[in-house]
């Protein structure tokens, strides 16, 4: 038993536990692939919320489409005399995994809004946050993307990871990029749905650099299976070989990181 629930118990046991507010962390609110500070977030796209007392428990997800409440936590949005409740992947105390809603703001515009998470009730202050139509984030582990090749390996050095089967990518081979933030779609799914009723493309295609060459993108859209994440089918360009080859999504005047990386090798 943790500190905390042996505390909580106390508390019950004098019945005198005191309702514990959350609190978003300043500049909290962040791309829920990139953490990427001062960025904007974008609807459609996966948040991650940081701060202390978001939750009372830990909730994950176990259906689709999202709930808008998990583990008796929401997310609402302000947009001046609106409020939009954000489906819900994950929560604990530190943090929150959430879909900026589709329809928060009108398509291709920007606004600052306002995020209030309610843990049983009991309500943050307001953290005002910028929604663009634009904030790429590729996800990746340990910083490595997850780029997935043809035969479902990740395009990581071969014996990256102990127990998993990983492989270079090499000029000519078609990956997958899973990322999030690319902006409108065709035709937005329902808030906290996935998209395997159909196929969704981005109505901006972004510009993918491996190792800084530009390569070919035959799809960008959303993945079929998980709610709020894009799409990219790439077609890797002759770069310079290596197993740190960075890796780089370009649009709307917005460039992700170069400390993305993956493992590309010469044919």
């Amino acid at each position: 038993m943790t500190k905390l629930y042996f505390y909580l118990t106390l508390l019950f046991g004098c019945g005198v536990l005191a309702a514990q507010t959350p609190v978003v962390a300043a500049g909290g609110v962040l791309n829920g692939a990139s953490f990427q500070k001062g960025s904007p977030i974008t609807p459609g796209s996966l948040i991650t919320i940081f701060g202390t007392q978001l939750a009372s428990t830990t909730a994950a997800a176990d259906t689709i489409p999202l709930s808008t409440s998990l583990g008796g936590v929401t997310v609402q949005f302000v947009n001046g005399s609106s409020m939009s409740s954000a489906p819900m992947l994950f929560a604990n105390s530190t943090q929150i995994n959430a879909q900026v809603p589709w329809d928060l703001v009108p398509s291709g515009t920007t606004a600052t809004v306002n995020v209030v998470v309610n843990n049983n009730g009991v309500a943050s202050a307001p953290a005002v946050v910028t929604v663009g139509p634009f904030s790429p984030g590729i996800f990746a582990s340990g910083g490595r993307a997850i780029a997935v090749n043809q035969d479902g390996t990740l395009a990581w050095p071969t014996g990256a990871v102990a127990g998993l089967t990983t492989h270079p990518a090499k000029p000519g081979d078609v990956i997958i990029i899973y990322a999030t933030g690319l902006g409108a779609v065709n035709s937005a799914p329902a808030d906290g749905a996935a998209s395997l009723d159909k196929l969704r493309t981005t109505l901006t295609v972004p510009v993918v650099m491996i190792g800084g060459v530009t390569a070919q993108v035959n799809f960008s859209g959303l993945s079929p299976q998980f709610v709020g994440v894009n799409q990219l089918n790439v077609v890797i360009p002759n770069t310079a070989a290596g197993d740190s080859v960075p890796l780089q999504l370009m649009v709307g005047g917005i460039t992700t990181s170069p400390s993305v990386i993956m493992a590309v090798t010469n044919p």
